[in-house]
């Protein structure tokens, strides 16, 4: 009997080890765990390293680090290198902080939306959907093909090149073109 109950808790312990390992997703050459919050998995991805950098120097560590929930669009490095040459080296310094503030939380929506559940709101919508951030200003939803991607509200695109990157607060969709509010 004893025997039988050791062998049943590795197969559930082995199938738990299984779904979890299902859910974590590679970006940047890391993995990224969902039983971490977003920071925790942020900081080893070598594809995000200037948003780590502008999310520490906009004080929002402790913010994506709480229990949210939140979904991120989480722009790349090579997003934030498509900005005009200085603009990242110019938001980053403290006297910019609320304009840097600004344009990083536009990047989050409160709550936790899956690609599925975008999806489901851009077909509610007919072919876009209206997201508001915890910036206060709105991003839209669409899709071309099998692909979605966000119009921001100056007009700018940007494709979620990775999707439902689950973390334990929230989840990020990484995104090739950084967003920006009016």
């Amino acid at each position: 009997m004893r025997k039988l109950i050791i062998a049943a808790f590795a197969i559930v312990s082995f199938a738990t080890a299984q779904k979890a390992n299902a859910q974590t997703k590679m970006v940047g050459g890391a993995a990224m765990y969902p039983t971490k919050n977003i920071v925790e998995n942020a900081v080893n991805s070598k594809d995000h390293t200037t948003l780590v950098a502008a999310v520490k120097a906009a004080g929002l560590v402790e913010t994506l680090e709480s229990v949210g929930p939140f979904t991120v669009f989480a722009p790349t490095n090579e997003a934030f290198d498509k900005l005009p040459a200085g603009t990242v080296d110019n938001l980053v310094k403290p006297e910019n902080k609320a304009v840097l503030t600004k344009v990083l939380t536009y990047h989050v929506v409160a709550g936790r939306l899956s690609a599925t559940d975008l999806w489901d709101k851009v077909k509610a919508g007919n072919g876009k959907a209206e997201l508001t951030t915890v910036q206060g200003g709105k991003l839209w939803v669409m899709a071309k093909g099998k692909k979605l991607y966000l119009v921001d509200e100056k007009g700018g695109e940007s494709w979620i090149t990775i999707a439902d990157v689950n973390q334990s607060n929230g989840v990020i969709h990484v995104v090739n073109t950084v967003l920006m509010p009016n």
